[in-house]
């Protein structure tokens, strides 16, 4: 009997959309994906072959171990997940820029899910963080802080049908605690900005994560790093 099974489908870069590998074992079920235009970077579709690798070995030692301890006390062993899919949010002259969503289950009550930003600078051919493109966390914060939490506040109102903008518990966030995305309404310059809340950031698990986009103003402007300002624009 064939107990478990490995799926990949690594497409011609060019002529599909994505590389995806997929493993489903007794123990675990691995997902991970990226899109063309990752791929036909080398260096970066070495970075990402390399952290599937990582992941999926983690995953396979963390389920081993959970089912050895399961087994032990003598306690059913629920198979463990974990899933990462890399999304393009704009492709500019300068920058790529990804949306990476994970989620991951070992056995709780309900699973997990994470946000993540990827960023290639194609001149410098590198990996740069989505916040070091701007001066200082506390420059960011300046920039966008004020409108996002009064766009935080209002989409938590809809979910939660009352005024939720002064929650004891789950106050608004900084945006250093924020997944922040590049992004662009024109594929030529940066001038829009997404910024994720995973669940428990902003809100309750129940809540879901926030995603709000703001676009990119004068204080935006002043905050980029100046080796990057040609980059950006208002929309």
């Amino acid at each position: 009997m064939r107990l478990w099974s490995v799926s990949m489908m690594v497409v011609a870069f060019g002529t599909a959309s994505m590389a995806q590998a997929a493993e489903t074992t007794p123990n675990y079920t691995f997902d991970y994906a990226y899109p063309a235009a990752a791929g036909q970077i080398g260096p970066l579709r070495a970075w990402l072959e390399a952290d599937k690798a990582r992941m999926r070995a983690k995953l396979a030692a963390d389920a081993a171990a959970a089912r050895a301890d399961a087994k032990k006390e003598g306690f059913p062993f629920r198979s463990y997940d974990a899933s990462k899919t890399w999304k393009v949010v704009t492709s500019t002259s300068r920058f790529l820029s990804l949306s990476g969503d994970v989620g991951s289950y070992t056995g709780g009550a309900h699973g997990m899910s994470q946000s993540l930003s990827l960023v290639w600078d194609k001149k410098a051919g590198r990996q740069v963080k989505s916040k070091d493109v701007f001066v200082s966390s506390a420059v960011i914060q300046a920039a966008f802080g004020t409108a996002w939490c009064a766009a935080l506040k209002t989409e938590r109102t809809k979910r939660l049908g009352a005024d939720a903008g002064q929650d004891d518990i789950f106050k608004c966030p900084k945006v250093s605690d924020l997944t922040l995305l590049l992004g662009s309404s024109n594929g030529r310059v940066i001038n829009r900005i997404g910024l994720i809340a995973d669940p428990y950031v902003a809100g309750s698990y129940a809540e879901g994560p926030y995603e709000l986009t703001l676009p990119v103003g004068a204080a935006a402007l002043r905050a980029v790093k100046p080796a990057y300002r040609k980059d950006f624009a208002r929309p």
